[in-house]
């Protein structure tokens, strides 16, 4: 079972989730360093040092990529470290960005670099963070801070990571930083996020010979009964706030006509004339992250918590098939559908799957369950491209493992073990089993 033979091969990983030393050099708070402050919202009371140590190991890093044979590494930089506060240049912290991105070269693996992966300056958040409008300029003034040092060494850019979550998850639901419970702020911070994304293209432009694009996470939505109007309805609602609100601005230049009913009052007056056209400019691919579908329903039942926004009375539905460590249905075929879908929606865009991985106990090194969910995965993405789908490479999530966000460290993803007291690194079963798959630029039938 090959794969294209230009398909792109790499692990990812994010700032927050794997450096640590969030005090050194002049990096300032990020909204994640205040929220790990706030009792309750971080399993464990869990912060982000040690993370995976990365800021002082990242040399051994990079040569344990090497050694895996890894062709990409995905990767984000930190707002607060290279314009702490959101102020002025912080040249350590580019230092630090500038020597990642050179061992890579060095070791033959391709930087593709995130500008943002959840890291908002506090400074910036309590001057409104992602509700003021102005938090996109400032974005654009990172970017160019970051093009105009690494510019002539990376040629592959992600503007954000998965505005979703930074935007519905962190200022509807509470449940990531900066853990507000405010509709009208969520829907705000949607739209500036991706007019950050347009004002971000233009900046990264300015580069000659860019490949540039932006990720969502993206989530396949099916009604339970199709022909029940309530779940119709219901899948129309959760597809619109998850996924068509991000999409159809970025390629399309316009706002879903139903989300927008759906989300009034909060967006009157929110979105100005050029912003959209900012928000459409042209990209060079989408980056997908995948790790689950949804199927729902509604109709009369009490409200279900769940972060969107309008999303009263739907119910996700839970059906008979295997989960992750972190309650998530193992539903592969859902990969095929997203992608093929895509590509029949927007033909001319390419692919990448940026994001795909999976959170299990690893009560040892041999992670047999993470293998199967990774094989059924790429499985799934090679069907997509018999169907026709223009996808171009896989990022496995993630390389190590990290700092999980809201729940601390007690959930691991990473192709290798970190252990968080020593930081000794240990390849997975996985991570033997994807060097393998990377070698042989496919997956073996017999296996």
């Amino acid at each position: 079972m090959k794969f294209p033979a230009d398909f792109v091969w790499g692990a990812a990983t994010a700032a927050f989730q794997i450096e640590g030393s969030t005090t050194m050099d002049g990096r300032s708070d990020s909204v994640w360093d205040a929220f790990c402050r706030v009792d309750g919202a971080v399993r464990g009371g869990d912060t982000g040092d040690p993370g995976a140590d990365h800021y002082r190991l990242m040399a051994d890093d990079v040569a344990l990529m090497a050694s895996m044979g890894l062709q990409a590494y995905r990767f984000s930089v930190a707002w607060p470290r290279v314009r702490p506060d959101g102020g002025a240049v912080n040249q350590a912290g580019l230092d630090f960005y500038n020597r990642l991105v050179d061992t890579l070269l060095d070791n033959g693996i391709t930087p593709w670099l995130t500008l943002y992966h959840w890291d908002l300056p506090q400074k910036l958040e309590e001057l409104g963070g992602w509700t003021n409008r102005d938090t996109a300029s400032r974005f654009a003034d990172f970017t160019s801070s970051v093009t105009g040092r690494l510019g002539d060494k990376v040629t592959n850019w992600i503007t954000l990571n998965e505005p979703w979550c930074a935007s519905f998850l962190s200022y509807a639901a509470g449940i990531h930083a900066p853990g507000r419970t405010d509709p009208a702020a969520a829907v705000a911070a949607a739209h500036h996020l991706l007019l950050a994304h347009g004002y971000s293209m233009a900046a990264i432009r300015e580069i000659p010979n860019v490949h540039a694009g932006i990720t969502l996470n993206l989530f396949p939505v099916k009604a339970n009964d199709p022909d029940n109007p309530w779940d119709a309805d219901a899948a129309r609602r959760i597809d619109g706030l998850q996924n068509r609100i991000f999409l159809e601005p970025v390629l399309e230049g316009r706002y879903p006509e139903d989300v927008v009913t759906d989300l009034e009052p909060h967006m009157t007056g929110l979105v100005r004339p050029g912003d959209l056209e900012a928000i459409s400019a042209p990209i060079d691919f989408m980056g997908v992250n995948y790790y689950r579908d949804y199927v729902v329903a509604g109709g009369d039942k009490p409200e279900f918590p769940s972060p969107w926004v309008n999303a009263e009375n739907v119910e996700f539905v839970v059906r008979d098939l295997p989960q992750t460590d972190s309650g998530w249905d193992i539903n592969p075929d859902g990969l095929t559908d997203l992608l093929v879908s895509l590509h029949r929606t927007y033909p001319d865009l390419p692919l990448y799957v940026t994001e795909n991985g999976a959170a299990f106990p690893d009560l040892t090194t041999d992670d047999q369950d993470r293998v199967s969910f990774l094989d059924s995965h790429l499985r799934a993405a090679h069907a997509a491209i018999e169907q026709g789908s223009d996808l171009r490479g896989y990022f496995c999530w993630s390389l190590l493992d990290n700092f999980e966000w809201a729940e601390g460290y007690a959930k691991r993803f990473g192709l290798v073990h970190v252990d968080f007291e020593t930081q000794i690194r240990t390849l997975k079963s996985s991570a033997h089993w994807y060097c393998k798959v990377i070698r042989d630029n496919g997956l073996n039938d017999a296996e």
